[in-house]
Formats: C-alpha cells, structure tokens, sequence
C-alpha cells in the first residue's frame, strides 16, 4: 500500500511539473507593448517609434510596430497584437471615429489602449472616456504659429490687408482644423481682412498634396503678392513653400510656419539658403513616443492607469535656434 502511495505521490509531483513548465516558459517571455500609427513613413511617427524603442528598452519589454493606414489594417493589426499575446498597445488611428471598433477589440482581447496624438471619438464625436490620450492642444500650437507669423511680418514690415494667408486645410481630422484654425484666428484677431484668407484643401497630409492644393491657391489668387502659410504639419508648410517658389513667390515674399519639428523642417533649415520655411512650432515625438509606451506598459503590469488626458505643449523653432533648442528637449 505504502508503495502504490508513493508511486501515486511520484506521479503526481511529475505531472504537476510538467504543467509548471510552459508557464515557466510564458513568465520568461518578454512584455509586448503595440504602437500603431496611421502613416508610418512619415517623419513623425517615425521619431515616436524610435523613443517608444528606447522606452522598450530601459523598461524591458518589446515593442511591435505596426502601420495601420485603413480601417482593415487597424483592425487586423490589433488582433496580430492578441495573437502575440502583447498586453496593450498605443494607437493613432486612420480616422478618429473608428474610436468605438478600436475600443471594441481592445476589451475582447483584454488589451490596454491609449492613443496619441489623435484623441478617439465615438459615433456622436465625442472623445472616449475610458480610453486614456496623449496629444496636443491643437489650437493653441496653431494659435502659437499665428502668433509667429506676426511677429515676424512685423519685423519685415508687411501690411496684414496686402497679404495673403494660406490654410493648407485637412478638415476631416479635428487636430487639424483646430491647428490652422488657431493660426488663422491669431492673424484676424491682429488685422488680417477675413478676405484675405485662402483655404487649400489637401487630400492627405504629406507635401505633394499640401503642394498639389497650394498650386491651385496661388493661381486663383496672385493679386496677393505677399503670404503667409500654415498647415497641419511640416509637410503642409512645405508643400505651400514649393508651390510658391514655382509660381515665382520668393522667401522675402513668403513666410510658411509648420508643426511638428519634424525632419523635414531640419533639412530645409540645413539648406545655405534660407527659403520661404520660416520655421516650425517643435512638439516632442520623445514625450509622444516614450511617455506612452511606458504609461500602457505599467498600466498592464502595475495596475497604474495614465491620467485621461496629457497636453504637451510646443515652442517655435528657427534656423537660429534650432541646434540649441533641440539639445534642450534632448532630441
């Protein structure tokens, strides 16, 4: 009797081993933390990539990087995320109102999510709450633009009604209606005419679109011999800049302020020319891409949610001072 009990004990021990074992398996598997972005090739996300790596780094999980242009591929890339077993991930989606889908697949999968730069919204267009965001004032870092540009048209001493002001308008996407709004309204609220506004409806947010709708602009409206401009992003500004050089509009005659900080607005400033790119309102991809990496990471390991909303704010950066300006914010 006594050896059947020990025989047992033994074959129970065994089994119990090798139940331990694939879970000893799974402890040691790395953390893995998601970061989709809408338009990888862009210069933006791919600084927010590069610091969530290095958050991935100090903190010791793994992060997946995945580019999400549609719907389609969001949805795809989250269950890719499941089947990874990540714990959560950090999202700026295709189009904010795929905010309910989004937060749909997270709790089936059991994800943490939170998103950056675009805050998500749900079927009436209001933020979702229990999905924490990173971003930006929009229209106060287009306010600051604004406020910029006069400054600068001042220096020169341009008259506000003899210039033309030139909205690279992406309007389906609320950051950036309240960006170029907030330059906009900063212009009226100095003694730009209301005429004198220009809209430019770009198709998507990259230079040749902002360059494609710039072109249309200029040609409908060459009474103004002076402008300004101010878009969504880097590539927006640029894109007015080019039109304008085409159309023969030179850098004394033209004063475009991006957003963004990007590398794009780096290697216009590294040109021996000073060109029409005045200069660029600097936000942090560093707070964008590390902060949220770090925050969905200990939110699914520590229990430690991220406040609901985080504001950065931006600075304005110029050929001047860019070197210094950026050794400051550690880019």
């Amino acid at each position: 009797m006594n050896k059947q009990r020990r025989l047992c004990a033994a074959l129970t021990l065994t089994a119990l081993t090798l139940l331990a074992v694939p879970l000893a398996v799974r402890a040691a598997e790395p953390v893995k933390v998601g970061f989709l972005v809408k338009q990888a090739e862009e210069p933006w996300f791919q600084d927010e990539w590069r610091y969530a790596e290095q958050a991935a780094k100090d903190k010791g999980f793994t992060l997946v990087k995945i580019g999400i242009p549609n719907g389609e591929k969001m949805m795809a890339a989250i269950d890719n995320l499941a089947a990874q077993k990540a714990v959560g991930f950090v999202i700026c989606a295709p189009d904010v109102k795929l905010g309910v889908a989004v937060n749909r697949a997270a709790k089936r999968h059991n994800l943490k999510v939170m998103s950056v730069d675009d805050q998500l919204v749900d079927g009436a267009g209001k933020p979702i709450a229990d999905i924490p965001h990173m971003g930006i004032s929009g229209y106060e870092i287009g306010n600051q633009a604004g406020l910029a540009m006069i400054a600068e048209m001042k220096v020169r001493g341009w008259k506000l009604d003899e210039v033309g002001a030139l909205r690279v308008a992406f309007d389906q996407l609320p950051t950036a209606r309240d960006r170029t709004m907030g330059a906009i309204d900063a212009l009226k609220a100095a003694g730009l005419p209301v005429a004198n506004v220009v809209d430019a409806p770009q198709a998507k947010t990259d230079t040749e679109s902002a360059f494609n709708a710039a072109n249309i602009a200029f040609t409908k409206n060459a009474k103004f011999k002076r402008w300004v401009a101010v878009g969504l992003n880097d590539e927006a500004a640029l894109g007015a800049v080019r039109a304008a050089e085409g159309r023969g509009i030179k850098q004394d005659a033209m004063l475009a302020i991006g957003i963004g900080g990007s590398q794009t607005a780096l290697n216009e400033f590294t040109k021996p020319t000073p060109t029409g790119f005045f200069g660029t309102v600097l936000i942090s991809p560093k707070r964008h891409g590390y902060e949220t990496a770090v925050a969905v990471f200990e939110w699914a390991t520590q229990g430690k949610a991220p406040p609901p909303v985080t504001l950065t704010a931006g600075t304005l950066m110029t050929r001047q001072n860019q070197t210094e300006l950026r050794k400051q914010m550690g880019l």
